[in-house]
């Protein structure tokens, strides 16, 4: 990103982590990093009884330098969804399962489609990230508020 400083690259960084993914939690690392916690729902099934199979967390990292900026997604852990006794899907609590030890634990085929909808999602986020990083936030602007004057009538 030639000719872009560092706090411009960091406010986009910022704007697009806020507005792309609204739920996901931004901390500050440091001067020059960003840190985002977020989550994407996985779905299985055939078409017609299609459901939520769990959620897959991730954590993703950006850092700046003048002129320069990198990403990555890291972090994945896969939490499981059952059936309440309302019917609804819900997160099965205390059964968190890391992406990369998940081999012994879940099926190879349900690990295939998840590892492929991460992947997938990876893809897209970076693919956004580097639209936002091209161009400058959306600069708010200032509403004026109009007055009823109900006196004057």
């Amino acid at each position: 990103m030639p000719g872009v400083p560092t706090d411009s690259l960091h406010l986009r960084g910022e704007y697009f982590l806020k507005t792309v993914y609204p739920k996901t939690v931004v901390k500050l690392v440091g001067v020059d990093a960003l840190q985002g916690d977020g989550k994407f729902i996985t779905y299985g099934g055939f078409s017609v009884t299609r459901h939520e199979q769990g959620e897959i967390a991730y954590q993703v990292n950006i850092e700046f330098k003048d002129q320069k900026y990198r990403f990555w997604l890291t972090n994945f852990v896969f939490t499981p969804y059952q059936r309440d006794r309302y019917g609804n899907f819900v997160p099965q609590q205390g059964v968190d399962i890391p992406l990369e030890t998940a081999i012994s634990k879940l099926d190879k085929k349900d690990l295939a489609a998840y590892l492929d909808e991460t992947g997938a999602f990876c893809k897209q986020c970076g693919d956004k990230l580097k639209i936002y990083m091209l161009k400058a936030p959306a600069q708010k602007k200032e509403e004026t508020t109009k007055k009823v004057v109900t006196d004057k009538w």
